[in-house]
């Protein structure tokens, strides 16, 4: 089955199984009511009734609903299996914008590409037609330009202590690469700069080669069949990597605590993963607004106090406060101290770092192509002009 097939499998046999309660008892309750006063008023004070008897009181997993309750828990439950999950909110501080926040976003700032829409940039049928704004952004977007966040760093910090058990991210930034966490403890769910292949016969092509090409302006193709060449992001009408759907249904039993780190929570299946850790497991949420919250025993409650503490804060304040009632603030600021030492020395990043370089046909100009008409789809037009420089994000963090 496929990434998306496991989610909505997993979220529609958690509906049924609350239905399979309920139905009967609303059942009976409809039928004991007298007919001259069986009104959708009465049906909806039983359905309420029946609910609340129907739901048996949880047990509290956590001494208080913050950040101190969290900790608590770790130390008294001895979590070895923390599985995190990131969204762009936790790269904003890096300079890199998200892509829903109001004026600051990525798809607020896009006009310039002169695109039908803004996600039209990570459209995959725009792509065939009209490349050149893609690589465009990319040129902006490529590893190399930013550094790792505190929060990055604290992820790695998990890793060093032996307490994570995965890092999901939305991000296609590698940043986690670079803050030093290992390639083993990631889902790239919607896929990283880290490799590249042609979307005509899918070869894989170096890495490194593509950012030469795009660091230049150049259109890369295929030296096999003369396809386009894109790093491995996941587009509008892909399916997202097999490493997603392959390690989810064994990561998520084995979670004993989940953190959500800077995501809005809108984007599925990813959204979805906060359902599949047992109803037992402790969920901490760091962000800047309350998300997550959904009906029908999905989503997050933060208002039972049971397990999920909802921490309203950017993910690098979140992570620090995390690692201070953690008892980790040294350890932390030296990891920060050593990164800032290390990139004074300018390492190689992740993707020149990442495959050995192959053959290196010509690319295609993006400054002999971009000024020429679109193959089909007139309405679709490519901009010109390179993306503004992405300021840091003050608002929303959202992936």
């Amino acid at each position: 089955f496929s990434a998306s097939t496991l989610c909505c499998r997993y979220m529609l046999r958690t509906f049924l199984s609350r239905a399979n309660r309920l139905i009967p008892r609303f059942t009976m309750a409809a039928a004991s009511q007298d007919e001259s006063t069986l009104t959708m008023d009465n049906l909806a004070t039983a359905l309420d009734d029946i609910e609340a008897e129907a739901e048996e009181a949880p047990e509290k997993l956590i001494i208080t609903p913050d950040i101190a309750g969290i900790v608590d828990y770790i130390r008294k439950n001895n979590c070895r299996n923390i599985i995190t999950m990131a969204g762009a909110g936790i790269s904003t501080s890096a300079g890199i914008p998200d892509f829903r926040s109001p004026g600051t976003g990525l798809y607020d700032n896009l006009q310039k590409y002169n695109l039908p829409y803004p996600q039209a940039v990570f459209s995959l049928d725009y792509f065939h037609v009209s490349p050149e704004p893609f690589f465009l952004l990319a040129k902006e977007l490529y590893p190399g330009n930013f550094e790792p966040t505190p929060c990055h760093h604290f992820i790695k910090l998990l890793q060093d202590k032996g307490l994570l058990l995965r890092h999901y991210t939305q991000n296609i930034d590698t940043l986690e690469r670079v803050a030093g966490v290992d390639a083993d403890k990631l889902v790239e769910a919607h896929g990283s700069f880290a490799t590249a292949r042609c979307v005509r016969c899918r070869e894989e092509q170096a890495a490194d080669w593509v950012k030469e090409h795009v660091m230049t302006d150049r259109i890369p193709k295929c030296p096999t069949c003369d396809g386009l060449v894109k790093p491995d992001i996941v587009f509008f009408g892909e399916n997202l990597p097999a490493r997603f759907g392959q390690l989810l249904s064994t990561d998520f039993p084995q979670c004993d605590l989940l953190i959500v780190l800077g995501t809005s929570l809108t984007v599925h299946p990813f959204a979805s993963l906060i359902d599949m850790v047992d109803k037992k497991v402790p969920r901490l949420l760091i962000n800047r607004d309350r998300v997550g919250e959904g009906v029908l025993g999905s989503g997050f409650n933060f208002d039972d106090g049971v397990r999920d503490v909802c921490h309203l804060d950017n993910c690098d304040d979140g992570c620090l406060a995390l690692a201070e009632h953690l008892g980790w603030t040294d350890d932390f600021k030296a990891m920060q101290a050593s990164r800032r030492t290390t990139a004074a020395g300018k390492p190689q990043d992740p993707v020149e770092a990442k495959v050995e370089a192959k053959s290196e046909p010509e690319g295609q100009s993006l400054s002999q192509t971009q000024d020429q008409p679109p193959s089909s789809a007139e309405d679709i037009q490519a901009g010109s002009a390179p993306l503004k420089e992405a300021s840091k994000a003050e608002g929303v963090e959202k992936d």
